[in-house]
């Protein structure tokens, strides 16, 4: 456990220098937003890009990992919808409630962390993740939101969702990433440098911006971040676990993959769909906060476990 912490801390000590610029004000919400941008649009899919393509199609595809993950999230999912109606939570509320108790950092604090890790081969597992995720997971709290406001379902609503995947550069870097590869092409060296030089970036600078937002984070209804926290740290990484290894008996490499992508803190994005719908954003907030802060424990003991 000593030795996985050490390894696990260089991540945890920049997303701290990241809330210390945040909170003395010497990093401003605006250098934030810019240094997200930044990450998320260039350097976070300049480095999917690089690893996508040199990827092997048969190395990537794995639908007994899905299935798992699929299942594992699907059921956790379950319980936070449960306990939220049980609460007198409406639809969009606990859609919210759920996608926090689900959805992880996958892509600025899994793929960097995990990819240092583990090594390349962990790049397979964790893109099928973060598609999933984004797919699917990000597909069900728009429809929820919007049926649950509108009382019904509309094609506009399928026509924000398409155009939402298709602007992602996430899904876009990944896509082409794997037709590149699919096609065997190989990446010239100038191209290759540029990838490596710009992808560089990704980790500490998503990490420093995970910790820079998070400074403009409030910790209001913390017994609600305290249980949304559970569910993300403890029974999604357990659920999925169980699934994985007992349910659909993934290759042990894959399962401790998608089990350590599982116990991931909740992810910042859904902070932004919150407040985009008006719906909940300082819970979400503070799920973010509560989550991320007991991750140093929870996810370096998961870490640790899988290792």
């Amino acid at each position: 456990m000593l030795a996985i912490l050490l390894k696990t801390l260089p991540f945890f000590a920049l997303i701290a220098l990241g809330y210390w610029a945040g909170r003395t004000r010497f990093f401003s919400q605006e250098a934030t937003a810019y240094l997200t941008k930044f990450v998320f649009y260039f350097a976070l899919s300049a480095m999917i890009f690089r690893f996508a393509a040199n990827l092997e199609l048969a190395q990537v595809w794995d639908g007994r990992l899905v299935a798992a993950y699929l299942w594992g999230t699907a059921f956790v999912y379950g319980i936070a919808t449960a306990v939220g109606f049980l609460r007198g939570l409406d639809v969009q509320t606990t859609a919210v409630e759920a996608q926090c108790a689900v959805i992880g950092n996958a892509g600025f604090l899994g793929l960097p962390m995990l990819a240092l890790l583990f090594g390349p081969q962990a790049i397979g597992p964790v893109m099928l993740v973060l598609a999933t995720d984004l797919i699917v997971f990000s597909s069900l709290i728009v429809i929820l939101i919007t049926v649950g406001r509108d009382g019904r379902m509309s094609l506009a609503i399928v026509r924000t969702i398409g155009v939402g995947l298709i602007k992602n550069p996430m899904i876009v870097a990944m896509a082409s990433g794997l037709i590149w590869a699919g096609l065997q092409l190989p990446i010239p060296t100038p191209m290759n440098d540029f990838l490596s030089i710009l992808g560089g970036a990704a980790t500490p600078g998503a990490l420093f911006a995970i910790g820079a937002s998070l400074a403009s984070k409030s910790t209001e209804r913390i017994e609600i971040a305290g249980w949304l926290s559970f569910c993300k740290l403890v029974l999604h990484p357990a659920f999925v676990a169980f699934s994985a290894i007992y349910l659909f008996k993934v290759e042990a490499f894959g399962a401790a993959m998608i089990i350590a992508c599982a116990a991931m803190p909740v992810a910042g994005n859904i902070y932004m769909l919150a407040q985009h719908y008006g719906v909940a954003p300082q819970r979400v907030s503070a799920a973010i906060l509560v989550s991320t802060a007991l991750s140093v424990i929870t996810l370096t003991a998961v870490i640790a476990w899988i290792s």
